[in-house]
């Protein structure tokens, strides 16, 4: 699976209207396109800051649905975004998909690591640190996402409500802190949303 994150910052007082939008026409407008797999919308409306991530069951879906729709995208955006990156992963591990409503909590750990070490991050994520977090209390589902040639990627993880999220953080840190040790991963991000949307096929 393969997956294109946006991320965009804008005016806090402007978000609520571009998140409508995105949360009604953006899975209409992936749905049309050969290989969709889901979509999730994130939000942190306090700073201003719009997370999503678009599933694909290729590298080459994703990419094809990235140029019918990237106009698409600038549209629905417009309104509110100052600025915005795309960016493309390969989903390396991934819990299955969750049936979560609006207002669950969503945090983003992002990693570098050297090219090298990749395949033993990997490998302890899925083996170790992720049986880890799903013992957590409230969790819901997670997904490591990977740049290997750049050497970067994040872990996102679910749980089902904002004071599961907040009860967590120790935990996690914990679990987190156990990988970086064993695989030499250097965390350069942690970021919390409310989740607004979350559809997996």
């Amino acid at each position: 699976m393969y997956v294109r994150t946006i991320y965009a910052i804008g005016d806090p007082a402007k978000i609520d209207a571009c998140v409508d939008t995105l949360r009604e026409e953006a899975p209409r407008a992936l749905a049309g396109q050969p290989g969709y797999r889901g979509f999730a919308l994130f939000t942190d409306r306090e700073l201003g800051k719009i997370l999503t991530g678009s599933w694909w069951e290729s590298e080459q879906a994703l990419r094809n649905s990235d140029d019918q729709l990237k106009e698409r995208r600038a549209t629905m955006l417009a309104s509110f975004a100052n600025t915005v990156t795309v960016d493309s992963w390969e989903a390396a591990v991934f819990a299955s998909p969750a049936q979560v409503g609006p207002g669950a909590g969503f945090r983003l750990t992002r990693f570098e690591i050297d090219p090298s070490g990749a395949d033993l991050l990997v490998e302890t994520f899925r083996g170790t640190t992720l049986p880890k977090v799903q013992a957590i209390a409230g969790f819901e589902t997670a997904a490591m996402l990977i740049d290997r040639a750049r050497g970067r990627g994040s872990v996102g993880v679910i749980y089902t409500d904002q004071a599961a999220l907040a009860a967590s953080r120790g935990k996690q840190s914990a679990a987190r802190g156990e990988a970086v040790t064993k695989t030499g991963v250097s965390i350069c991000g942690l970021e919390e949303f409310e989740v607004v949307t979350l559809e997996r096929r």
